[in-house]
């Protein structure tokens, strides 16, 4: 009897959505990766729906103070950050990944919900003692935060679940499909800095200047489209069956195979595999550690960058006036255009130099971005020095609300090396900590990477509030409400100084670290 062509083409270890042998031909590859990248483009345009322009409504319809408000973002980007790690624990072990960007998508939809119903609620309700000047109501603010932080919960299942799920719909071991990995990185990102484009340069002006309900009912809108897009895909999806990590059961095996005779080998097996795994997520420790400056700067695009901009001359032309959150727009362009610069010239030119499948190692592309985001950030201190001087010369030091005649595309610069910074060294992470994790804890290795800028946004949280504290006791604090007193080219050069200090123990350990394996 014939061999089942099916059968034939059938993939190891992988099965379809009804539990069958998944077929090579039938299933995966780009057909079942477009279907996940529109899902990503559909959630970073949800959160950065909120999360760009958030510090604008906590320091607007809030009334919290400038320094408050970038404390609380960068608390709240630390928690979406840090939860994935919850997230890839609960996919890897017990959910699986199809199952985890599910539920966490009904989560984002029931925060997002939450948000677009209070800030709809009327001016009398927000504040009933003085509509104009004056403290929301305690009970709203708790709301408005539990509605955020159930958002940033539902982030950490989403984001290292459907980035692992979407890689692993490329097979390692065909040298095709292996190629098609390395490049499904890069439209990846892509194609989620589409969405960050998009909700920069719409949700920002809706937001700003029409109404917030709106500004975050949209997003909540578009978390229920990606949920139909990818239920829709189910039948084109590859799924590898949950494998019991060592690292998460090696123990209750212990304990169980300590009570049968025949099984006394067991725990010692399962005590080398779970060092064997341990060992590995050590390795990338220096790595993950180094780049913390990183992503300490990354933190203050959202924030102080914002803040920046806001007192400056957004006039563009045509009688329009750009919000500030909308100058983020300028990363989104860079990373657009920097990733097909990259996939399309650099790589193939690195390649033919170097005679790695990829043009460069993923740490040299993970070391390339934090040199840019050093200069960057040095940038972004001597316009910051030019904008203080420039309010000086005018007369406008004790005039917080006036604008500064100083043009908004002086900004443009750190935004634009901010964004190709991210191109070299977020997608090099990704890769790096998806690739060099053991292959059980895939989704977890995702979320050590974001781990790195949840950690990063704490440590630009506290910073914040410390020095806030500590130069307010002095005089003007260097993130005064008045940011025409306030001193952020301070605080971007002791940035500057950690980033360049960051860089050098990141070069240290680079040139030591081994790779795990190397690509096909």
């Amino acid at each position: 009897m014939d061999s089942d062509p099916l059968l034939s083409h059938a993939l190891t270890g992988v099965v379809d959505y009804r539990g069958c042998p998944a077929s090579r031909d039938a299933t995966g590859r780009w057909t079942s990766a477009l279907f996940i990248i529109g899902v990503e483009i559909a959630e970073r345009f949800a959160f950065y729906g909120v999360s760009s322009n958030l510090i604008s409504f906590l320091t607007g319809p809030l009334r919290e103070s400038t320094a408050a408000a970038a404390a609380a973002v960068n608390v709240w980007s630390g928690w979406a950050s840090m939860l994935p790690l919850l997230g890839a624990f609960l996919a890897d072990s017990y959910l699986g990944r199809y199952r985890t960007i599910v539920i966490a998508t009904l989560l984002y939809i029931l925060g997002l919900g939450s948000l677009t119903l209070l800030s709809s609620l009327p001016s009398s309700l927000l504040c009933p003692t003085d509509p104009v000047d004056c403290t929301p109501s305690p009970v709203l603010v708790t709301s408005f935060y539990a509605s955020l932080y159930l958002m940033a919960f539902a982030q950490g299942g989403h984001k290292p679940c459907v980035q692992a799920f979407g890689a692993d719909q490329f097979d390692e071991n065909d040298p095709g499909e292996c190629v098609a990995k390395s490049s499904f990185f890069n439209w990846w990102y892509m194609g989620m800095s589409s969405g960050v484009l998009v909700a920069i340069v719409v949700l920002s002006y809706i937001q700003d200047y029409v109404s917030w309900a709106l500004g975050f009912g949209i997003p909540c809108t578009a978390m229920v489209i990606a949920l139909v897009v990818f239920l829709i895909g189910t039948k084109t999806y590859r799924f590898y069956p949950i494998k019991e990590s060592r690292t998460v059961t090696c123990m209750e095996k212990d304990l169980d195979a300590a009570e049968e005779d025949n099984q006394r080998l067991q725990p010692k097996q399962c005590a080398s595999s779970l060092g064997e795994e341990i060992k590995g997520l050590l390795r990338l420790f220096p790595t993950w550690a180094t780049c913390l400056t990183y992503a300490i700067v990354f933190a203050q695009s959202p924030t102080l960058f914002t803040k920046q901009g806001s007192t400056l001359d957004r006039r563009i032309g045509f009688g329009l006036e750009a919000p500030p959150a909308a100058l983020q727009v300028f990363s989104s362009i860079a990373i657009l255009t920097s990733i097909l610069i990259y996939d399309r010239v650099l790589v193939p030119v690195a390649r033919k130099l170097t005679k790695h499948p990829s043009g460069i190692t993923m740490l040299q592309r993970i070391g390339a971005g934090m040199t840019i985001s050093l200069v960057g950030i040095v940038i972004a201190a001597m316009v910051e020095m030019k904008r203080l001087q420039i309010a000086k010369d005018y007369g406008l030091v004790d005039q917080p609300d006036a604008t500064v005649p100083m043009s908004v595309w002086w900004l443009v610069p750190q935004y634009i090396l901010c964004g190709v910074s991210d191109v070299f060294t977020m997608v090099g992470l990704q890769e790096f900590f998806y690739d060099q994790v053991p292959d059980a804890l895939r989704s977890l290795g995702l979320a050590l990477y974001l781990s790195i800028f949840g950690i990063g946004s704490f440590i630009s949280g506290f910073l914040v509030s410390a020095i806030d504290k500590a130069s307010s006791a002095s005089g003007d604090s260097w993130f005064s409400n008045n940011l025409n007193r306030a001193h952020l080219d301070y605080f971007y050069w002791l940035l500057a100084g950690l980033s360049a200090f960051g860089l050098l123990l990141y070069l240290h350990f680079s040139l030591a670290y081994v790779y795990k394996k190397e690509r096909a």
